[in-house]
């Protein structure tokens, strides 16, 4: 929930649960498969079906956002923190132990569990002071269409040269924020817009990596101030806010499978 305060200035609030120390799951992962994903990557995300969890090219950062349940601003990444893994994607198959289907809220804390065990991920909560982008709409509205009923939810991410194409056939604002902010902006993204529908989003721009920035620009190279503008109708605006965030301490390499 955000709420803003003194018009210019926000705060975001998270519930107790999400920072809190939970209840031990009910269940585990009986199995579980972890390894860096190779080649393209032309699906991403973390899905269930059954007692199957799957995450699918995604950052160990992707990981821990659907594990807590958070998005992309609500989490501090010391740079320090992520040495062990850097950019790399991973991709997880793992199956719950006994019978039944697990809950949504099951899965994330037996993926948490997870992350500990393999990433040997450990983390703790602070509210920072910090400047913000706030995604608000352009001055001629949006560039996108509502989405199709029966679209997928999946996301796809594709990656040409320097470029990632993130296609998304039913995306909520929320979607968009954090394909916005995976772009490695320098602050958290915060969705303004006011839009609560799904929609049709198509969106190219050059990633903020280590590996981009420490190279000379390219003709190819779009800002993501740009993209989000000329291709998406949006427009991200510098603003700032007090945000609760769960802070990454310690990661490394996931041991053997």
């Amino acid at each position: 929930m955000i709420r803003a305060i003194g018009g210019a200035s926000l705060t975001v609030l998270l519930s107790a649960g999400v920072f809190g120390q939970s209840a031990p799951p009910v269940r585990a992962f009986e199995v579980a498969s972890v390894k860096p994903h190779e080649g393209p990557a032309p699906i991403i995300g973390v899905s269930t079906s059954g007692q199957r969890l799957e995450g699918e090219a995604e950052t160990v950062r992707g990981l821990v956002m659907w594990a807590y349940n958070l998005k992309n601003y609500q989490i501090s990444s010391p740079e320090k923190a992520y040495s062990a893994v850097g950019d790399t994607f991973y991709d997880i198959v793992a199956k719950a132990e006994g019978d039944g289907v697990p809950t949504k809220a099951e899965f994330r804390q037996m993926l948490q569990l997870l992350l500990a065990d393999r990433f040997k991920l450990k983390v703790h909560a602070e509210t920072h002071e910090m400047p913000v982008y706030e995604l608000v709409v352009g001055k001629n509205g949006p560039k996108f269409k509502e989405s199709a009923p029966d679209a997928s939810p999946m996301g796809r991410l594709g990656v040409s040269g320097r470029n990632y194409q993130v296609t998304m056939a039913k995306a909520t604002m929320d979607d968009v924020v954090n394909a916005v902010a995976n772009s490695f902006l320098d602050r958290p993204v915060v969705d303004k817009t006011g839009l609560t529908g799904t929609y049709e989003i198509k969106l190219t721009y050059t990633p903020a990596t280590r590996a981009n920035l420490a190279s000379e620009p390219d003709l190819s190279d779009i800002s993501i101030f740009t993209a989000v503008q000329e291709q998406l109708g949006l427009k991200l605006e510098p603003q700032k806010g007090r945000v609760e965030v769960l802070v990454v301490d310690h990661l490394e390499k996931p041991s053997a499978n």
